[in-house]
């Protein structure tokens, strides 16, 4: 218990030196400690479930690899963000090329009469989310940190490495689209 506790006040950056140096504690505290933060993000950037929990395992997986490049220099809340955003753009690069290959099978079997009819979410909050997931990846980034995280605007910005004024500037275009996406009915 007493441990425990010394690790709740252990700071960040001093959690990552240790578990960069092998300490399986240091760095078990590290997880434990920002996992929310891991999952809340992945949820946001996927918008399922499961998809968020396989991409926040992902991301534990990486960080035990990537600790070693910690350097301290930002919050470890900074670093961890870029790992999190680097490891939903390779999961959705992935997920885009299963997608070709299924619109392709999906071509065919609507040639073929075989096609099946895709459910839209009923949940208008769900669709909200879907739709900020089809906007540029700035855009979707800026959003999700001030609206899925509730951070404000100069937090944001510390996390995504640019202005409070460029994370502000993404927010308004990111309304912009938002706005052209429902009027569409594309949600």
């Amino acid at each position: 218990m007493m441990a425990l506790m010394t690790e709740e006040r252990t700071p960040d950056a001093e959690l990552a030196r240790n578990a960069a140096g092998g300490d399986r504690e240091s760095f078990s505290a590290l997880v434990e400690r920002h996992y929310g933060f891991i999952f809340r993000l992945a949820w946001r950037l996927t918008g399922h479930r499961a998809d968020a929990e396989d991409l926040a395992q992902e991301v534990c997986a990486r960080l035990g690899r990537a600790i070693r490049s910690y350097r301290g220099g930002a919050a470890f809340t900074t670093w961890l963000y870029a790992i999190v955003v680097n490891a939903a753009r390779d999961a959705g690069r992935r997920a885009a090329r299963e997608a070709a290959k299924a619109d392709a099978w999906g071509a065919q079997a609507l040639v073929d009469g075989h096609a099946a009819v895709e459910a839209e979410p009923e949940d208008p909050a769900e669709a909200l989310w879907a739709a900020v997931r089809r906007l540029p990846a700035k855009q979707r980034e800026a959003v999700t940190l001030v609206y899925g995280e509730g951070m404000n605007h100069a937090d944001a910005a510390e996390l995504m490495g640019c202005s409070e004024a460029t994370v502000s500037w993404h927010v308004h275009e990111a309304k912009k689209r938002l706005r052209q996406i429902v009027a569409a009915g594309e949600v």
